[in-house]
């Protein structure tokens, strides 16, 4: 099951396009990020995608695939690029990474969360 959450505290669960759409349109100072999750029983891990309004109105776009190691990173000025992937994740198209350079931060994250999922 997908669940979007955002800074303001919103939760849908099972999100329509339209409503990853509005929420993803209503970023802004102090409701700055969006995370899409998707949760399944006997899925371990992390999975998710997430955006953060950054300051400089730049969207900073992380995804997670299970585990720390797998945590990448790109920047993008443009909001319809990133709803396309986010649509594109909740999706699971094999091409919604495509038009962007991504950097793998895992290294970013501490011993206890790199830790395989069980």
């Amino acid at each position: 099951m997908l669940i979007a959450t955002d800074e303001a505290g919103r939760v849908v669960k099972k999100p329509t396009k339209p409503a990853i759409g509005r929420m993803l349109a209503n970023l802004q100072r102090g409701n700055a990020h969006l995370v899409l999750e998707r949760v399944e029983e006997g899925m371990g891990g992390s999975w998710y995608v997430q955006v953060l309004l950054r300051d400089d109105n730049t969207y900073q776009l992380e995804f997670r695939d299970g585990v720390a190691a797998e945590h990448y990173q790109t920047r993008t000025i443009f909001q319809e690029k990133v709803q396309t992937a986010m649509l594109g994740w909740a999706a699971n198209k094999a091409d919604w990474k495509n038009g962007f350079m991504w950097n793998n931060i895992g290294s970013q994250f501490g011993a206890e969360d790199a830790q395989q999922p069980g």
